[in-house]
């Protein structure tokens, strides 16, 4: 008798045990468009030992984004970067970035032409769209810091033709286009450049979204007044929840949400959620440290252990996904569902508790069912929103 009520009890039990809300969002997550705005994953691909079509482990190597694991956590797209740290302004060290520009994006052409079955690369809103269809995932181009373009606005069209839709403007120093929200000397052009102004101009007229994440607040405004499209924070987060130069102040946000635009959520710690100031000073000092040009092999992994080691010992004051959620609803709060996305700068310092890679992004939808946000709403937050503007960016060009 006691098997049998068992056995009859079984299928309540089962049905206790199940999460409606994770229920719902995996429907929800497999539905829509999933998009994140930058991923630093070309650093780990630039190395013979990385290969991003092999499943990886955060918690074995440190990385965070794979072809298996992009599949894994429903992850249907990403903007691979083209990431320069910004090195010295001379004609030699200009051709070298490009140089090494372009050897990104070589690695990630090969890695894409080598995998046909599983990822392809996107310029369009269609791409990515048939691409999900089609159950591969896509990549997109993105370049962080327009020190590549080495003073020649022919480049533009080059790295267009590679495949690039946005560039971000600065990084964290001046360059000749701009200057940034975090160079130690402060700002150089206070704004754009004669150069810079240039730039926009042409990013405009070939259909390369603007990023202005990483610049300062006057090149940001520089920015609006000139641009004819709606432009971008590929990674940046909401500077009236966490006090950072790094982050967008609420005039920032409105303006951005008037001209069109969308704000990509940024994960990194330091810009989700105030560190403690013994945390602050120690990981100023190792990006100062990063900031050097002349760091041989040796070095560099000298330091990210360092930094690895500070973020370990801080584990426990890491942010949450709620805490990231937390800006996203912000933005919205402020404009609408219309201008905020997911940017999370993975394999670039993204990481809160419950999100160690891109396998777990779920958790995100996760968080913004369990505050209410309809399907409809999520899919604008995932993708829909950055599609918008891409297609948007796309359409002025061809009319230009």
């Amino acid at each position: 008798m006691r098997k049998i009520l068992t056995l009859l009890l079984l299928p309540l039990l089962s049905y206790a045990q199940t999460d409606p809300i994770k229920e719902k969002a995996a429907k929800i997550h497999a539905k829509a468009l999933v998009i994140d705005t930058h991923a630093d994953v070309p650093i780990n691909m630039m190395k013979d030992s990385f290969d991003v079509a092999v499943e990886h482990s955060y918690e074995k190597d440190g990385t965070q984004i794979d072809f298996p694991r992009m599949k894994k956590g429903g992850m249907d797209g990403m903007f691979f970067a083209v990431y320069l740290g910004q090195g010295k302004r001379t004609p030699e060290a200009n051709a070298e970035a490009k140089k090494k520009a372009l050897a990104i994006f070589d690695k990630i052409h090969e890695a894409v032409k080598l995998h046909p079955d599983v990822a392809g690369i996107a310029t369009t809103s269609k791409d990515a769209y048939k691409l999900k269809k089609e159950g591969k995932r896509a990549v997109f181009f993105g370049m962080e810091n327009g020190w590549p373009v080495d003073n020649d606005i022919k480049n533009l069209k080059m790295y267009y033709d590679l495949g690039l839709r946005y560039i971000t403007l600065s990084h964290s120093a001046n360059n000749d286009i701009c200057d940034s929200s975090t160079d130690p000397d402060g700002p150089e052009f206070n704004g754009l450049s004669k150069f810079g102004e240039e730039v926009v101009k042409e990013m405009n007229r070939l259909g390369i979204m603007v990023d202005i994440s990483h610049v300062s607040d006057s090149t940001f405004y520089d920015v609006i007044k000139l641009t004819k499209t709606p432009v971008i924070a590929s990674h940046s987060s909401c500077r009236s929840i966490c006090d950072v130069p790094r982050n967008m102040t609420d005039d920032m946000i409105k303006a951005l949400a008037k001209n069109g635009g969308v704000i990509q959520i940024n994960f990194v710690p330091s810009f989700v959620k105030k560190a403690p100031q013994e945390q602050e000073v120690s990981m100023k000092a190792m990006r100062l440290k990063m900031r050097q040009t002349d760091l041989s092999a040796a070095d560099k992994k000298a330091l990210f252990d360092e930094m690895r080691a500070i973020s370990k010992k801080y584990e426990k004051d890491l942010p949450t996904v709620s805490d990231a959620v937390d800006h996203i609803e912000h933005v919205i709060k402020l404009t609408s569902v219309d201008h905020v996305g997911i940017g999370m700068d993975l394999d670039g310092g993204g990481r809160v508790q419950g999100l160690d890679d891109v396998s777990q992004v779920r958790t995100i939808t996760e968080e913004l069912v369990r505050r209410g946000y309809s399907a409809h709403d999520i899919e604008k937050i995932w993708g829909g929103n950055i599609m918008r503007v891409l297609d948007k960016v796309e359409k002025a060009a061809k009319a230009m």
